[in-house]
């Protein structure tokens, strides 16, 4: 006979508790399968050595235990990289920070002339946009400026990288590709160019946002009068520089009627393309420039004049961009920033500072590094490790940071937006965690938080370091659906106590 009491009937725990008391054989038949037994099997689908797949999951905030694989073992990252740069840099530069782009003259205005050259002053602003420049620009013209008779000198010398920044061995076969774009003081629009063209009756018509001074394109596409649209990876662009100067980016390919293409690449290096941009601006505003367009450094004396200041978005802003679409790019740009800000005399550029910076703030929380290899803080590197262990710590401080709720929300929504928004909608679980995703070749991993049905808060971590790892997200994806599946097993293992 079931206990009576007063208030109703027994809840369903202590109704299961009861039953296995009378039939304790029922609590091995109701034992449930382990977390991590199902993405296992769905690694042994695919055939992944167990060996190559680390994984960690962390009850923050309430009941559950906590699930290890080849957890101290180094693995390579890929993207999951960011959200240990973008929680360093909320910490150390504050949700609030800015960047602050600068132009300066050493010269005078007299009537609408400004007789003397103009210092474009970079930041290493992650995203500092067209149309942004375009409006610092529009404050000149403001100033009544039309005329400048001078140079355009552009100082990037925000960063310290006297080695520069080694080439990433890319196996895409786009050495163009925008993901590849190196930092720079002096990035401006990510440093890419749209081409578009469209085929129609009058022929091939090909155009380039933005339109940069000095740049043309070469049309050698070939009309066809009937076809399918090809696909944009069928176009070739090749940039070249003429004996005048001036660059001509040659497009090749077949493009039928009614057909347009649209590719975005990365061309020039950064400081050609953003005097380039400068200059084409300054153009479409009715202005003119007499002098030339070269890098040199800013006199740090008080021989010049500030006219103009262009101010980035928030940090926050920044890293919800960074993390929800992996953005290689802007990520690269806050490590040096990290770098830039806490250098010092004995670092041997920004990346050692980086480098060192976020080492002495894992010391300060606790978190052993000894396993971890940085290059570049994105996770676009063959050299870069961490293990699923050192990450889940990381991911607990996330949780307990002041600065946790800025961090989470820029991480993508499973089954909604960002780099999840195809996955796991089969699951029901749109919405229901916040995962980083890095994807390199024989790399797959996840890093961020999810919840199970009790609404405890998970941090979880997993990584694939093998030659199969590029149709493998499958095993991650099973990972996070287990764990939302977790408080079920919960349930069950405190009845059979």
């Amino acid at each position: 006979m079931l206990p009576v009491f007063a208030r109703g009937a027994p809840s369903p725990r202590v109704l299961l508790t009861y039953l296995l008391f009378l039939f304790p054989t029922l609590s091995l038949a109701s034992q449930p399968v382990p977390v991590l037994q199902p993405v296992l099997a769905a690694a042994d689908k695919l055939k992944l050595d167990h060996d190559s797949l680390t994984m960690a999951a962390i009850p923050l905030n309430g009941p559950g235990e906590p699930q290890y694989l080849n957890a101290n073992e180094a693995f390579n990252p890929g993207s999951i990289m960011k959200v240990i740069t973008t929680f360093a840099a909320l910490e150390l530069l504050g949700p609030t920070y800015q960047w602050h782009t600068r132009i300066y003259t050493d010269g005078v205005i007299e009537d609408d002339t400004l007789k003397g050259s103009l210092y474009f002053v970079g930041s290493g602003d992650p995203k500092l946009t067209e149309e942004r420049l375009w409006l610092l620009l529009r404050e000149l013209r403001a100033m009544g400026i039309t005329h400048i008779q001078g140079d355009l000198v552009l100082d990037g010398s925000v960063f310290n990288l006297p080695n520069g920044i080694a080439d990433f061995d890319d196996d895409g076969g786009n050495p163009n590709a925008p993901f590849l774009v190196k930092p720079s003081g002096l990035l401006t629009n990510l440093n890419v160019v749209r081409i578009r063209s469209r085929a129609d009756d009058r022929g091939i018509h090909s155009w380039m946002e933005p339109s940069l001074f000095g740049v043309q394109l070469d049309n050698r596409m070939v009309p066809r009068k009937y076809g399918h649209c090809p696909r944009r990876y069928q176009f070739e662009y090749t940039p070249s520089e003429g004996e005048d100067g001036l660059t001509a980016i040659t497009v090749t390919g077949v493009l039928p009627n009614g057909c347009t293409t649209a590719s975005y690449l990365a061309l020039m290096d950064q400081a050609d393309y953003t005097g380039a941009l400068l200059v084409s601006l300054w153009q479409q505003l009715g202005g003119t420039l007499t002098g030339q367009i070269r890098e040199g450094l800013h006199p740090r004396d008080n021989t010049t004049e500030l006219l103009a200041t262009t101010s980035s978005r928030d940090l926050v802003t920044m890293v919800r961009d960074i993390n929800k679409w992996s953005n290689n790019v802007m990520v690269r740009q806050v490590y040096l920033t990290l770098g830039a800000e806490n250098r010092q005399p004995t670092d041997a550029d920004d990346l050692a500072a980086a480098d060192r910076t976020i080492r002495e703030w894992l010391a300060r929380k606790g978190v052993d590094d000894s396993a971890m290899i940085f290059e570049n803080g994105s996770g676009l590197s063959r050299k870069e490790r961490i293990t699923a262990r050192q990450m889940a710590s990381l991911l607990q401080h996330a949780w307990e940071s002041r600065f946790s709720a800025e961090l989470i929300a820029s991480l993508p929504l499973v089954a909604m937006d960002g780099t999840m928004r195809r996955r796991l909608g089969h699951a029901d679980m749109a919405g229901m965690g916040h995962i980083k995703t890095g994807s390199l070749k024989n790399v797959r991993s996840i890093a961020g938080f999810t919840r199970d049905e009790n609404n405890t808060t998970w941090a979880v971590v997993a990584m694939i370091n093998d030659n199969r790892a590029w149709g493998a997200e499958a095993v991650l994806d099973e990972l996070i659906e287990q764990v939302h599946l977790a408080a079920r097993q919960q349930d069950v293992r405190t009845a059979g106590q």
